[in-house]
């Protein structure tokens, strides 16, 4: 169990101490802890926060407390395992149910980064919502550069991988824009402020991350876009790589036609047929193939079928 009191930083402090002088705190817990000692805090709680179950991040009003998960994409591996904590607060403080350690890395980075003119409860979990998606903007913007190198891939008809590369996109950016709507719904519950916990003049904090949050939403979307259109150009290329077959066969196909029924006449062998006495026959059909053959093709690449 660790304990910061909100002063111009976040200051380590024994438990005793964490309201010491008016101050709001923000405590780390283990599930265990909050089981066995989370009565202590005094939290007006109907529901209670769920270590052992984050599916999803939200916030839950209670009589006196604001209780919720949240769960958090990693962004090295967005579609695999997910970083996830409970929280519970009220008027005095910020408590972070974590028994993975992934929350309490986002503390000390704020401890070790931050220093508030005006600090607040408010602007501690600005400052944590922040940093939760500190990193997406590059994230999206790396997303998209790759993006851009799959179309020149597929306009270079380079298709093997790139229908299964763009399914694994979708995924990521598909778990990204529930997330976002997640975080969207929990700054504008924090921002209804219901049980009164925050300052009306602070409340600017939950709105500007919101909207923070919405644009990267757009972002999102419009990738998701960018992901559909190049799943199209994949398709179009195929059906152009086919119709390419498909044309090269049909040339084959119509050069060889008049040869064909050249030899299948020739190959009749009937008795009478006066060709077959004559010295220069087969040196006359040969060349009549020839010719065929090369009008055939003159014909084909002047009408760029070919």
């Amino acid at each position: 169990m660790t304990f910061y009191r909100i002063e111009n930083t976040l200051v380590p402090c024994p438990a005793e101490e964490r309201s010491l002088g008016g101050a709001q705190y923000v405590a780390l817990l283990s599930p265990e802890e909050w089981r066995e000692q989370g009565e202590r805090f005094d939290l007006g709680i109907d529901m209670e926060p769920e270590p052992e179950d984050r599916v999803e991040t939200r916030a839950i009003v209670n009589f006196d407390s604001l209780t919720g998960s949240f769960s958090v994409p990693d962004r090295a591996n967005i579609s695999g395992p997910r970083h996830s904590f409970a929280f519970a607060l009220d008027e005095k403080g910020l408590i972070l149910i974590d028994g993975e350690g992934w929350a309490a890395g986002l503390v000390e980075e704020l401890r070790r980064r931050k220093k508030w003119r005006l600090p607040g409860m408010e602007r501690v979990l600005y400052d944590l919502l922040e940093e939760i998606i500190a990193g997406d903007l590059p994230l999206l913007e790396r997303m998209e550069d790759e993006l851009d190198r799959t179309e020149r891939r597929i306009l270079e008809e380079k298709l093997e991988t790139i229908p299964t590369e763009l399914n694994d996109v979708r995924g990521e950016l598909l778990d990204l824009r529930v997330h976002y709507e997640q975080l969207i719904d929990l700054g504008q519950e924090l921002e209804e402020n219901e049980n009164g916990f925050f300052k009306a003049e602070n409340l600017r904090y939950f709105r500007l991350f919101t909207e923070r949050v919405m644009r990267l939403q757009d972002s999102v979307t419009s990738l998701r876009d960018y992901v559909v259109q190049l799943r199209d150009l994949v398709q179009s290329q195929l059906s152009i790589r086919q119709n390419k077959i498909m044309t090269l066969l049909t040339v084959v196909t119509a050069i060889f036609m008049p040869l064909t029924l050249i030899t299948g006449w020739y190959g009749m062998n009937f008795r009478y047929m006066p060709e077959l006495d004559f010295p220069w026959a087969y040196p006359a059909v040969l060349a009549l193939a020839v010719l065929i053959l090369a009008g055939c093709l003159i014909w084909f690449r002047k009408k760029k079928w070919m």
